[in-house]
């Protein structure tokens, strides 16, 4: 099996030399242990899945951590919670950088006993599923971006070749779920799942927790726990609305979105090409995959960007902004392989309304060629 390179490697190469402790979070599945153990051959492999080692973390920490010193891998360590205050004591007597590697894919439990007990000793990096450029380097893109919406992103369907839609069928019953009886207790699994569905039907749309919670049948907060579970899981992320009024009333609501566009097809009933007829459905599963390989990227190449989305009460949007100093980056997204003037509408009426702060005005759209039209730089879906 070929390893495909994650572009995170380098920064975790680099950060190894700088902190005592590197934790890695993210999905299940995602290819954290095989990443891990692909750059530290040299380091011990300690899975707190399995009983027998979390019961002796829990049981006797310090006999743990005096057996597994330096120079080991921690997997799934929010399983013993109690271990991190003995890993914090350990690394100040050292003073070691290097000495210890944490990896979890539950988001809420690992920051939460990061920030108690390893807070400034700690450089905490995520891995998400494969991004655009990961899978171009590794001559696994495809020619059209409907088939990679389909598929999905996720490491085992490429290392495997497994079937998609076996894949998310059983990711949706092993792991989500398992991890939602890690956070809560649910006693209605049914209407989780169909809770989940819901939220694939609006990726790409306002959030509207009120919606969400009588579509379902449950209470607001409710619907509020669940969608908190959802992003721990690392299943959707929220897209901040940018605040800055310039004298307009702007929409305050976030955008949902998931992190895989394979998980979302899945949970929609979409499992060919042919089932993609809808204008509005496609361009919003298109729109999901560009605003997540954009967020992908940002982690996995540690750009600390912060991305917002922007919109006013008439209807004018920016599908995506970054903001650098007091200047924009600005995004338009179109699923369309057809390049007309008025795509370029919301970008220059923003760009008017902030008087010119706008560095880069771009369009993300469903064709391969990159070239530059009236000021505006074309961007094709394979060259995100």
């Amino acid at each position: 099996m070929n390893i495909i390179k994650r572009q995170l490697e380098n920064t975790i190469k680099r950060l190894i030399h700088k902190y005592p402790v590197i934790a890695l979070t993210g999905p299940r599945q995602s290819g954290k242990t095989t990443l891990l153990k692909n750059i530290f051959t040299d380091y011990q492999y300690i899975s707190l899945e399995n009983t027998d080692e979390r019961n002796f973390a829990d049981e006797d920490p310090k006999g743990f951590l005096k057996k597994y010193n330096n120079h080991v891998i921690f997997d799934e360590v929010q399983r013993s919670p109690s271990l991190f205050s003995y890993i914090q004591t350990k690394v100040d007597e050292t003073g070691e950088t290097g000495q210890f590697i944490l990896s979890g894919s539950q988001n809420f439990h690992l920051i939460k006993n990061i920030t108690q007990s390893l807070a400034g000793r700690v450089a905490l990096l995520k891995l998400l599923p494969f991004d655009n450029t990961e899978l171009k380097a590794a001559g696994l893109l495809p020619d059209d971006w409907k088939s990679l919406i389909l598929k999905g992103f996720y490491p085992p369907i490429y290392d495997r070749n497994l079937d998609y839609s076996f894949f998310y069928s059983n990711y949706i019953q092993t792991y989500i779920n398992r991890d939602v009886s890690a956070l809560t207790q649910i006693h209605d699994y049914k209407r989780f799942n169909n809770y989940i569905g819901l939220c694939a039907a609006r990726t790409g749309q306002l959030l509207n927790i009120n919606s969400l919670a009588k579509s379902c049948g449950i209470s607001q907060p409710t619907a509020k726990s669940w969608l908190s579970i959802l992003e721990s899981s690392y299943v959707i992320f929220l897209l901040a609305p940018y605040f800055e009024n310039f004298n307009k009333r702007i929409i305050k609501s976030p955008k949902l979105y998931f992190y895989d566009t394979g998980l979302v097809s899945f949970l929609l009933g979409l499992r060919t090409e042919n089932d993609l007829v809808s204008q509005t459905l496609t361009g919003s599963l298109f729109e999901n995959f560009v605003v997540a390989d954009f967020f992908k990227k940002n982690y996995h190449q540690n750009l600390l960007k912060n991305y917002w989305f922007w919109r006013d009460s008439k209807g004018n949007e920016i599908d995506l902004l970054t903001k650098t100093g007091d200047s924009f980056d600005i995004y338009e997204i179109k699923s369309t392989e057809t390049v007309l003037p008025k795509l370029f509408k919301g970008m220059n009426y923003f760009d008017k309304i902030t008087m010119g702060k706008t560095r880069n005005k771009t369009l993300v759209y469903g064709g391969k060629d990159n070239y530059e039209m009236s000021g505006h730089h074309i961007l094709g879906w394979n060259e995100i």
